[in-house]
């Protein structure tokens, strides 16, 4: 379905996007309300330089493109908002208020359960296609899970359902 214009008003690639960013808000929002139980703990990688990161100037310079933070035992000041999370870690025993925009974030993880998301964007902020998406994340989930256990992280290729 397009519009008069030609564009494609139905951009699942933007809506699957989307509701995979809303995994991680509603993780975070869990953890906040009532912390990260058991062995979970939250691996997230992030664009440092993406409109709206608010991190100290000394860790853009030694992470010029992309970091990864951990929540798992020592994250103070958890907070949700619609478009951003904040939260206070330790960097060198120096404690950083760090705001991260849920559109900066490139990976999400929790090692403990082998769970990963990918979150790709292609040129000028698009959304990239199904296909490198769905290659990203099995490749993340691939990185996370045991090569030996029974179908777990494995992404399914839904090429066969497509109509030809």
């Amino acid at each position: 379905m397009s519009d008069a214009s030609g564009t494609d008003l139905l951009r699942y690639d933007i809506m699957l996007q989307q509701a995979l960013r809303s995994v991680l808000r509603q993780t975070l929002e869990i953890a906040a309300e009532k912390g990260l139980p058991g062995a979970h703990h939250l691996f997230i990688t992030f664009r440092t330089q993406a409109e709206g990161v608010e991190i100290p100037d000394y860790l853009v310079a030694r992470y010029p493109d992309e970091m990864t933070i951990v929540l798992q035992h020592e994250y103070w000041g958890l907070e949700i908002e619609a478009e951003h999370f904040s939260v206070t870690l330790s960097f060198s025993n120096r404690h950083e208020r760090l705001v991260i925009p849920f559109e900066a974030v490139n990976a999400f993880a929790d090692p403990s359960v082998r769970f990963g998301l990918q979150f790709n964007k292609g040129e000028e902020g698009e959304a990239k296609s199904e296909d490198e998406g769905a290659e990203a994340v099995g490749e993340e989930a691939e990185s996370l899970g045991d090569q030996d256990a029974p179908d777990s992280g494995k992404v399914v290729a839904l090429d066969r359902f497509r109509k030809k």
